[in-house]
C-alpha cells in the first residue's frame, strides 16, 4: 500500500508540476518506450540467430565435402550465415571457374588472391554487424541522455522552487519541500529509464560480440576446408 501511495503522490507532484517537468517527463516516457521496444526486438532478432546458428553447424558438420554443403546453403532463407557462406564460395568461384567442383583439376587460389578472400569475408563480417548493431546504439543514447534530462528537470525544478520562496518571503521548509520533492522525480524518472537501457546495451553488446565470433568462426572454416581439399 506505502508503495502505491507513492507513486500516487509521484503522479500527482508530475500531474500538478511546472512545464518543464511535465515535458521533460514526456520525454523520458518516449524514451522509456522506444528502449523496451528496442529490447524486445533485438531479444528476439538474437534468439532467432542462435537457432540459425545451430542449424548452420549441424548441417555443415555433417557434410562431407564444400560442394554439399553449399548446395545445402542455396537452398536455405537468407540469413548472416548462409549469406557469408555464399559470399565466401562465390568469390572463390568467380577467381577460379570450375575450382569448387569435386575432382577438378583447375589450380586453386595463389596467396594474394587467398589474402583477397579473406578481405571479403571481413567485409561481409562488417555488413552483418552493421546490420545487427542497428537500434543497440539507441539504448546507450538513452542510458547516456535520460540522467542528464531528470537532472536538467531537478536543476529547474530547484530554481522554480527557490524563486516561489523569495516570492512569497517565507523561508519555512513546509514552503520548499514540495517543490524540491517535484524537482527530484525528473532525477528518479531519468535513472528508471536509464538503468534497463544501460543493462540491455551491455548484453546485447555482449550477445553481439559472440556473434560476430560465430561468423569468424565460420569464415575460418570455409577456409580450412578449401585448404584440405586442395581447393587453395
Amino acid at each position: 500500500m506505502q508503495s502505491g501511495s507513492e507513486f500516487s503522490a509521484a503522479w500527482n507532484m508530475i500531474a500538478e508540476g511546472t512545464a518543464s517537468t511535465k515535458i521533460i517527463m514526456l520525454v523520458l516516457a518516449v524514451f522509456s518506450v522506444l528502449s523496451w521496444t528496442l529490447i524486445v526486438l533485438k531479444l528476439v532478432q538474437f534468439r532467432r540467430l542462435h537457432r540459425e546458428a545451430d542449424q548452420f553447424m549441424q548441417r555443415i558438420e555433417v557434410a562431407e565435402r564444400l560442394e554439399e554443403a553449399h548446395d545445402w546453403v542455396r537452398g536455405m532463407p537468407a540469413s548472416p550465415f548462409t549469406r557469408l557462406f555464399r559470399r565466401g564460395m562465390g568469390f572463390f568461384s568467380e577467381m577460379r571457374p570450375g575450382a569448387a567442383r569435386q575432382g577438378s583439376d583447375v589450380r586453386g587460389l595463389s596467396p594474394a588472391q587467398l589474402e583477397v578472400l579473406r578481405i571479403v569475408l571481413e567485409k561481409e563480417e562488417g555488413e552483418e554487424r552493421d546490420g545487427l548493431s542497428g537500434g543497440i546504439q539507441w539504448l546507450a543514447i538513452v542510458a547516456t541522455v535520460s540522467p542528464l534530462l531528470g537532472l536538467l528537470g531537478t536543476v529547474l525544478g530547484v530554481m522554480h522552487s527557490f524563486l516561489g520562496v523569495v516570492e512569497s518571503g517565507s523561508s519555512n521548509i513546509s514552503a520548499v519541500a514540495p517543490g524540491v520533492a517535484e524537482a527530484l522525480v525528473t532525477t528518479a524518472g531519468g535513472l528508471v529509464v536509464a538503468i534497463p537501457a544501460a543493462m540491455a546495451y551491455n548484453y546485447l553488446t555482449g550477445r553481439l560480440n559472440r556473434f560476430m565470433g560465430e561468423l569468424e568462426g565460420i569464415s575460418s572454416e570455409l577456409i580450412g576446408a578449401l585448404a584440405r581439399e586442395g581447393r587453395i
